[in-house]
């Protein structure tokens, strides 16, 4: 083997570095109960949208939720809950931004002076950043931490995996044919991280018409229930393609949503 570089973006190995657990604490003023990472094999399908449902899903059903985007260089959760505050150390901690209910978020954007400021840096100083995002901010008392991370399987998922306690991951597809290919990858890096698939969930997997209310699936018939049985994956859910759910999350409204598409995920919040 090659000596080590540190990179882990640009080496093939499978050291140690790799693959050993070395799990940090979180911040001192910080009491999380369940770490649930939310997953995608390509960009594209929804992702922050899901892990901002989920996390107002939790608050709704009185747990005391909290999302940390990990996806550093397309970092949308704030645009969502429309936080546009800037985050802020007391010297000791850093101190996340708090939606309009009371959702705590931790996001790269919330750092920058301009929203809009590309995030150019390297692999291996993204993932520093995530996991600082774990033990520099002070998260407070937490039933249930979304992280919201990029999709593939890259530097940042694998710290995420290394460094956090997490407890299992919600993968978001939509509904074409590779979707399977996609799917497969997320589970197998679960699996080689020893990290529980808690359910798989479609969006964009039909159109419901306004004037006949009949469902078309724009995209294909859906196979998600096909591809969950195929990996041993319970929960399963399909959210539509709904206008009014795009123009609240762009708008910064995502917590007026309305929708039982992920009730059924109710259980996993602890």
């Amino acid at each position: 083997m090659s000596e080590c570089s540190h990179d882990c973006s640009s080496c093939g190995e499978s050291c140690s570095s790799r693959t050993a657990p070395q799990v940090e604490a979180a911040n001192s003023r910080s009491e999380i109960g369940k770490v649930i990472a939310v997953v995608s094999g390509k960009g594209g399908v929804g992702k922050s949208l899901v892990t901002s449902m989920l996390a107002v899903n939790a608050r709704r059903s009185g747990k005391r939720s909290a999302v940390l985007d990990a996806d550093v260089t397309g970092p949308s959760i704030p645009s969502a809950f429309g936080i546009g505050e800037r985050a802020v150390s007391d010297g000791e901690s850093i101190i996340p931004c708090t939606s309009g209910t009371g959702i705590p978020v931790m996001s790269v954007n919330l750092l920058l002076d301009n929203a809009t400021d590309p995030v150019v840096w390297r692999g291996p100083v993204i993932a520093g950043v995530v996991k600082q995002f774990w033990t520099d901010v002070a998260w407070g008392k937490v039933d249930c931490l979304f992280i919201d991370m990029p999709p593939g399987t890259g530097d940042v998922p694998l710290t995420v995996f290394q460094s956090l306690p997490v407890d299992g991951i919600i993968i978001v597809t939509s509904p074409q044919d590779l979707v399977s290919m996609i799917v497969e990858k997320a589970v197998n890096m679960a699996e080689l991280m020893k990290v529980p698939v808690l359910g798989i969930v479609e969006n964009m997997s039909y159109f419901v018409c306004p004037s006949c209310g009949e469902k078309h699936e724009i995209f294909g018939h859906s196979r998600l229930e096909e591809i969950a049985a195929r990996h041993g994956i319970e929960k399963t859910a399909r959210i539509p393609m709904a206008p009014e759910l795009a123009a609240l999350c762009d708008e910064g409204r995502i917590e007026e949503y309305e929708g039982d598409w992920l009730d059924g995920f109710g259980d996993v919040f602890g």
